[in-house]
């Protein structure tokens, strides 16, 4: 034996008694964050049977030891969900779990493009994805995979160029059997185990890159111990380093190789506690003298201080909802609007929304006056607001019957929530007001008005939306949904999904409204009533017998705004005839009838559709307004179906040279089975 392999086991030897001496508990309470995204996978995946031990609510993954989990601690650093033919795409949820070292679900049915979920992922070591139905191009959040060492992607149907990879840390790559494109990166020269057959590579060198481009950066092989893995890696017969799911293998992370990820990991674990401990010491006795000099700590929360860095740091890698830059608010109000230095009180959760006081949005909405109004809610009115610079505002004014004086607290950590959602399809919270027991919110102001009223109140035929158009609309705020549900932890229930909470710019694209407004709920019967009366077209029958709202139900909501669209008309009217008054029990029989359908479509299009892409649109529809809450899909399924649909109707219309007749030139060959 070698003097460095000797070092190596004397090493793993004292770092095995070691961690014979820590007084680990039988059962770990899994980390909140890594629970939620574990129940959002389960529920995208429908509750599947071969997951023994999964939970979609309550559920303690390490605890519990759920199947194919491996943990360290409270963390999840393993998911080992290969053979078990699962459908659908991979879970947005996935980007949350930090912690996250091995990841397989290889021989599954995963379908659609690989989802741009690995920013936050840099301690992912092994990524196993083969032997599915993947398609599209390798998202850009792959380049932050730092630690990556294995991934393996070879029989899918994934396209495009692979220069993603190309400066990764990869010592064993399998992209075999798909169809990439483009040039093969030289630095795929430096991977020791490389398999690129069964593409369509462009022959000959790759092209020069353009000037003054630095080189890229060194590729080391060797200390890649962040992930929690040991340098010395177990290696077989052949001398390659261990690798579950070798290729074609369906063996799954063996006994010792899980003994030795968790050792290493609540090692790392421990050695980061004592040296945070040390830092904690310093920074509580530092803290505690810039307060007798400064007082600058005087208004935080007990904790703020000494846990500061620990909890900025999570929060940048765990919660996409919480890492976001405060608007320029010296920007959003011009030269009339007075921004408040700080408030009475302090939110227990920062608030990256700039703070206004009365005065000022009683300036630039002429003191809320009739001239001004847009809009009106169940928490009170909207008005528009023009600035001296030309920028224009929507200043949301709350009844003062919706919430009292002593929800102020409420209602800023409400704000506090609401200001951190960034999507391009959700309205961007810009500012608020809470004084004089006043509360306002200032949004971005939509030019183009609402969906609502664009489908029932434009009588210029000339404005009516465009199939297109529909399905871009309901695209997007699909989108907006999936960010909510999949996205954000904890998950944002909108609870109030309808087409007048949808805003459309100039472009048509919606804009979803009144995100994060659910946390601040109506306290008088009338309040509710409001509500109630405005949503009910929308409400899940779980909510109208129960009182019960899950992110289940604003896909339910969902699937009532695609019905607005495919036919133009409204969740509840009464002016028609009883047996059609109510939209969903009127047109859900009729969704898989080829010939009703087609007299179901909204007049406004003129007969001007793709016949298979509505039937497509339909069947959508149908899964999300089934009356059992766990049959509907999850969003990201809905969004990558509603892609799917958008970007054949793209290809038809670029090979179709009579635009006339486009709802008529769809091949036979272009329909596939519609499933979740």
């Amino acid at each position: 034996m070698n003097s460095n392999s000797s070092s190596a086991f004397h090493f793993m030897a004292a770092a095995f008694l070691f961690q014979l001496l820590l007084p680990l508990p039988i059962h770990a309470a899994t980390d909140p964050s890594d629970v939620q995204a574990l129940e959002v996978i389960f529920s995208s995946l429908n509750n599947p049977l071969q997951l023994s031990g999964w939970r979609s609510t309550g559920g303690d993954p390490c605890g519990e030891s759920w199947k194919g989990i491996s943990c360290a601690g409270p963390a999840v650093i393993a998911i080992n969900l290969a053979s078990n033919n699962f459908s659908g795409n991979l879970p947005y949820s996935i980007s949350n779990m930090v912690a996250l070292n091995y990841l397989n679900a290889s021989h599954n049915s995963l379908s659609m493009s690989v989802g741009d979920v690995f920013t936050d992922l840099e301690h992912l070591s092994i990524l196993d994805l083969s032997f599915n139905n993947l398609s599209g191009d390798l998202p850009n959040s792959f380049s932050s995979l730092s630690n990556l060492s294995t991934l393996y992607l070879q029989s899918n149907q994934l396209t495009g160029p692979v220069n993603v990879l190309a400066n990764l840390p990869i010592d064993d790559l399998n992209i075999a059997n798909n169809h990439f494109t483009g040039w093969i990166p030289k630095e795929f020269n430096l991977i020791p185990n490389l398999q690129l057959g069964g593409n369509s590579f462009d022959n000959g060198p790759a092209p020069p890159p353009p000037p003054y481009t630095p080189p890229p950066p060194n590729r080391s092989h060797n200390n890649r111990n962040h992930s929690g893995i040991p340098t010395n890696t177990p290696r077989g017969s052949n001398g390659e380093a261990f690798r579950p799911d070798r290729h074609d293998s369906k063996k799954s992370l063996t006994t010792g190789a899980i003994v030795g990820i968790v050792v290493g990991s609540v090692l790392a674990v421990c050695a980061l506690l004592a040296l945070f401990f040390c830092f904690w010491k310093y920074s509580k006795v530092k803290d505690e003298k810039e307060d007798k000099t400064q007082g600058s700590l005087g208004s935080l929360p007990v904790g703020t201080a000494t846990n500061r860095e620990m909890q900025e740091q999570r929060a940048k890698s765990v919660s996409p909802i919480t890492s976001l830059k405060p608007p320029p608010s010296e920007k959003l109000m011009g030269e009339r609007v007075h921004v408040k230095n700080g408030s009475g009180k302090r939110p227990r959760a920062p608030i990256t929304a700039a703070s206004y006081s009365v005065a000022s949005l009683q300036t630039v909405t002429n003191s809320f006056s009739q001239e001004c109004l847009v809009g009106e809610g169940s928490l009170g009115r909207v008005y528009r607001a023009e600035l001296n610079n030309g920028k224009v505002l929507a200043v949301k004014k709350i009844d003062s019957a919706a919430l009292t004086l002593q929800e102020e607290d409420d209602f800023l950590e409400a704000v506090s929530n609401m200001s951190r959602l960034r999507h391009p399809n959700i309205t961007s919270l810009l500012g608020y007001c809470a004084e004089h027991g006043q509360r306002l919110l200032v949004y971005e102001y939509i030019e183009n008005g609402t969906l609502h009223d664009m489908l029932h109140f434009v009588d210029d035929s000339s404005k009516a939306l465009t199939w297109n158009a529909r399905v871009k609309i309901a695209l997007g705020t699909a989108r907006a949904l999936e960010y909510l549900h999949e996205v954000c932890l904890p998950s944002v229930v909108h609870r109030n999904l309808k087409s007048a909470n949808i805003l459309l710019d100039e472009d048509l694209n919606p804009h979803l409204s009144d995100c994060g407004l659910a946390a601040l709920t109506p306290n008088t019967e009338r309040q509710i009533s409001t509500q109630m009366v405005g949503s009910f077209g929308y409400s899940a029958p779980e909510f109208a017998m129960s009182g019960l709202y899950t992110v289940k139900s604003d896909v339910y909501s969902f699937g009532v705004v695609m019905l607005e669209l495919l036919t133009g008309r409204k969740p509840l009217d009464s002016s028609r005839i009883r047996s059609e008054q109510s939209l969903v029990r009127w047109a859900a029989p009729q969704l898989h009838d080829i010939d009703a359908l087609a007299k179901m479509v909204d007049p406004a299009l003129n007969g001007i559709y793709p016949a298979k892409s509505l039937s497509r649109f339909a069947d959508i529809i149908a899964l999300c307004v089934q009356p059992e809450p766990e049959f509907r899909p999850p969003m990201s399924e809905v969004v990558q179906t509603l892609v799917r649909l958008l970007q054949r109707a793209s290809v038809i219309k670029r090979r179709s040279s009579d635009e006339s007749g486009f709802s008529y030139k769809i091949p036979e060959h272009e329909a596939t089975e519609f499933s979740f």
